[in-house]
């Protein structure tokens, strides 16, 4: 007797939910050094509530977690999400959350974090302007603003142009300048065998509360832990 055939669209909804899967797998694999390379630069007390952009399966949440800091990770893949979850209970670390979201919309309340950090999720970004003026929202005065990506070369394809060149560090460091960012400055710096570009800014007095912005009332947010 043949077996079922599921019909095409449950098919493909399948393969898709089994390739997400896969996709936030191997993204655990090699993150370490990067999270700990930037949650050193960002220089984390108790005090600290973290926001991770794009964080995937949770690396430099925990990371947070462990230096002290209460953090919470945003991302768009439910997958990732279920597997940031999974992980983090299984390695028994506290004061986390997880939201689902993008760096375009943050659902979170404006001045809700004392350090905003995107790590090698920039690229993805659909709008990066966007992006940096959700972070000075959601930012205190005086907060962190931590940008990494893999340093790339000009002309990259394929895998090596996810990154950024310094030409294109420069540019974003001009819109996070725009933003109202203050003490911005470009580094290079080693994350076990990868070179990172490093962008970091100081959220400027009174730039929590951006007019342009969504109104609270028409934002789902989340509190962080």
């Amino acid at each position: 007797m043949e077996g079922t055939r599921l019909p095409d669209h449950r098919r493909r909804g399948a393969l898709a939910a089994t390739w997400d899967v896969l996709t936030a797998i191997s993204m655990t694999v090699g993150r370490g050094p990067t999270a700990r390379a930037v949650a050193a630069a960002a220089r984390l007390t108790d005090a600290d509530l973290v926001v991770d952009i794009g964080c995937g399966p949770g690396t430099a949440v925990r990371e947070a977690a462990r230096r002290g800091a209460s953090a919470a990770g945003v991302d768009p893949a439910p997958a990732m999400l279920r597997l940031a979850r999974w992980l983090t209970a299984f390695r028994r670390a506290n004061r986390v959350a997880w939201i689902r979201g993008r760096a375009e919309d943050l659902p979170l309340p404006d001045g809700a974090a004392t350090v905003v950090w995107a790590l090698s999720s920039l690229h993805h970004w659909q709008d990066r302007q966007a992006g940096i003026r959700e972070i000075s929202r959601v930012l205190k005065p005086g907060g962190r603003l931590l940008l990494a990506e893999r340093l790339a070369r000009p002309g990259g394809r394929g895998h090596s142009a996810h990154g950024l060149t310094a030409a294109q560090a420069e540019a974003i460091a001009t819109d996070a300048a725009t933003a109202g960012f203050a003490d911005l400055r470009i580094t290079n710096v080693r994350a076990g065998r990868r070179a990172l570009v490093l962008i970091e800014g100081t959220g400027s007095v009174g730039s929590a509360a951006d007019p342009s912005q969504a109104t609270a009332e028409s934002r789902q947010e989340h509190s962080l832990p």
